[in-house]
């Protein structure tokens, strides 16, 4: 752990935290790792329900992830549940290049009305289902994606010229958004060096998984370098899972009922259903379990056994309600300003932790900080915006 701490420079100066939890929209849903569980199948249900908890106990934000993998479509799914909420943003994951981007820009736009400026977006860069790509193409792919959405979102016309996508010249009423200054807030994770430059570049956040506080310093400094390098700074965040109880007894054995029914062969199978299962972040976590101790923790609070069951984050905080407000306080600190948490079931840690320790952190909603939701409805062609014959 860090001896000192010096704040990374951020977009966010006030110490404050957007709280956000995740849905279950990939499956996974389980109370044993390496289990499926039919019961917290990722049916429509069941999605809805770990939301509509997530915005009765107070988070800001919710996670709807994307994956070829049996659950829900981000988009299709944001656009179904929309009406129920009222409070709560939704985070949602377009991988670019499934979509043609004029096109991706006016579901943006729904979404942004249906939500009246609760959207934020995961910009995702993977390879697309069923291929295997070159990174260098997708990156340009997804540099030419959030070049023509931010152009839609703050200019008159929308005019690109790229390598991917060649010539576009449109109007750009079609996908004004809700929000103003900018439009929806973009969040973007990756380790590689050209994931770094395209958040430094185009994105709002930049997301980590859970690593020792060193390597997460270290990542911080790097990607706030590359953005000073095109006169930006940017805010961060972290997705790591929670267990949090009464007592730090309580929570680490909460730790071995989860592995209770662990079998390494079917959690091998079911963690390499992910796209990324493979991934530079993903074998990133793999190696940070190798640094642990035969209980599974890297340091006093940060369990990894997660990540024996799923791709993705694989780690845990573990502890008390005191203990976790600590180390959260700790990355606030460092200058993180985001922080996308699980835990399994995730009704039920979502409810222990709406209960235990959100009512004790500065929770806010970046889009509000940031000036990007309108206190009043916004003049868009589809609010009460003047309407163009051509």
């Amino acid at each position: 752990m860090l001896d000192t701490i010096t704040p990374i420079p951020v977009r966010t100066t006030d110490r404050v935290a957007e709280i956000a939890w995740f849905d279950d929209l990939c499956g996974g849903d389980t109370e044993f790792l390496g289990q499926l569980d039919p019961e917290r199948r990722s049916s429509f249900e069941h999605c809805r329900d770990i939301l509509l908890t997530a915005e009765k106990y107070g988070f800001k934000n919710i996670l709807l992830p994307t994956s070829y993998i049996v659950g829900q479509d981000p988009v299709a799914f944001a656009s179904a549940v929309a009406k129920l909420t009222s409070d709560i943003s939704l985070l949602v994951a377009i991988r670019t290049g499934e979509v043609h981007p004029p096109m991706l820009a006016r579901a943006i736009s729904t979404l942004d009305h249906l939500l009246e400026g609760r959207l934020t977006i995961n910009i995702i860069n993977s390879d697309l289902p069923g291929l295997k790509e070159d990174g260098a193409i997708r990156y340009q792919r997804c540099s030419e994606t959030i070049e023509i959405l931010k152009q839609g979102w703050t200019q008159d016309r929308v005019e690109h010229d790229g390598p991917f996508y060649g010539k576009l010249s449109l109007a750009s009423d079609p996908v004004k958004p809700y929000q103003q200054n900018g439009g929806p807030l973009l969040y973007f994770g990756g380790i590689a060096d050209g994931a770094k430059e395209v958040c430094a570049n185009h994105c709002d956040v930049f997301l980590m998984w859970p690593e020792n506080e060193e390597s997460l310093y270290a990542t911080m400094q790097d990607v706030s370098a590359r953005a000073e390098k095109y006169g930006r700074t940017i805010d961060f965040g972290l997705r790591v899972h929670v267990v949090v109880r009464e007592t730090e007894e309580e929570a680490r054995a909460y730790t071995r009922h989860l592995m209770s029914k662990f079998d390494a062969q079917q959690a091998e199978a079911l963690k390499h259903r992910a796209q990324d299962s493979k991934s530079l972040g993903v074998l990133r976590q793999d190696a940070l379990r190798q640094q642990a101790d035969e209980d599974g923790f890297v340091e006093p609070m940060l369990w990894t056994g997660i990540g024996r069951a799923r791709s993705g984050a694989g780690a845990a905080l573990v502890g008390t309600p005191g203990q976790i407000i600590a180390k959260l306080n700790r990355y606030m600190d460092m200058g993180i300003r985001s922080f996308i948490l699980s835990g399994y079931p995730l009704i039920e840690e979502c409810a222990y932790f709406g209960r235990l320790v959100l009512p004790h952190l500065p929770n806010v909603r970046l889009g509000d900080v940031q000036g990007r939701r309108p206190v009043t409805t916004p003049a868009t062609p589809l609010t009460f915006g003047a309407l163009a014959y051509q």
